[in-house]
């Protein structure tokens, strides 16, 4: 089986002292590919790089570039060209990350706002796909996709963790879903139990949100306690039980959406 982790954080400090062993593990547990997170233009700038540096092929590693709603407060009359210019690059496969958070609000609403619609005119003008973060605000961020929908070559809404309404307005969008190990949290995400079955082949993607969301069922847990992209085949298990489908089923129709919606080259 091959998988693709469609959201790493490569960039996050818990990885600095040796991406490659990172890296190295991954492969070793079938992830044969991975999006590396944009979430800020240095983020962005730095993710990049580490796609140049850890990856040889430049088949196995692509970024996203973006700006996070966390900081969109940073938004400023520069950032689109800025932020054109990175999309311009080969490995950047995705505008984002970027959306709309009213959970933790720390960007006020109205500057989220318009960085998320800044960002997603840059998709249209340069026919990317975006990705999606939202925390409590799934109406507001329809309401604002819409009037884009038909110019947007695509979008996932990346950690999916809302509720059924929600769910099925995005999928009315033609969204495509991205799953984290939040489903595998006995806590807080057994209301996607259900819901992952409602998900059209073709629109489910697979993430490990990494260092984040370690999942809670894994045995053993790592020392660490820091998720990593080679436990991605537990939300893979997690997934498939709860869609009544074999690993090797879902493992295939995940990794042929993630490559078509990235534009991702097939691997040997």
């Amino acid at each position: 089986m091959q998988l693709v982790d469609i959201g790493v954080n490569l960039t996050h400090p818990t990885f600095a002292a040796d991406p490659r062993a990172v890296l190295e593990r991954a492969r070793a547990a079938g992830v044969a590919q991975m999006l590396l997170t944009g979430t800020s233009l240095a983020e962005s700038e730095a993710a990049l790089t580490l796609c140049r540096e850890l990856d040889e092929t430049g088949r196995t590693l692509f970024s996203t570039a973006g700006i996070h709603p966390h900081d969109a407060s940073q938004w400023t009359a520069d950032s689109a060209s800025q932020l054109r210019a990175l999309l311009s690059e080969p490995e950047v496969r995705a505008v984002g990350e970027c959306g709309l958070d009213f959970n933790r609000d720390f960007s006020p609403r109205p500057r989220q706002e318009q960085a998320l619609e800044e960002q997603l005119q840059l998709a249209v003008e340069l026919h990317l796909p975006v990705f999606l973060h939202e925390r409590d605000a799934d109406e507001r961020l329809v309401a604002i996709l819409r009037p884009f929908r038909d110019r947007l070559k695509a979008a996932v809404v990346h950690c999916f963790t809302g509720d059924k309404r929600a769910l099925y307005a995005y999928l009315d969008l033609d969204l495509h879903i991205g799953i984290t190990g939040w489903i595998c949290d006995e806590r807080r995400g057994t209301h996607l139990h259900p819901l992952v079955r409602e998900i059209p082949a073709g629109r489910l993607m697979l993430e490990s949100d990494a260092p984040y969301l370690l999942p809670r069922s894994l045995r053993p847990k790592p020392k660490s306690g820091h998720n990593e992209p080679a436990y991605l085949p537990e939300v893979l298990r997690e997934v498939a039980r709860h869609r009544g489908e074999s690993e090797e089923h879902l493992a295939a129709h995940t990794t042929r959406c993630a490559r078509a919606f990235f534009g991702l080259p097939a691997l040997d």
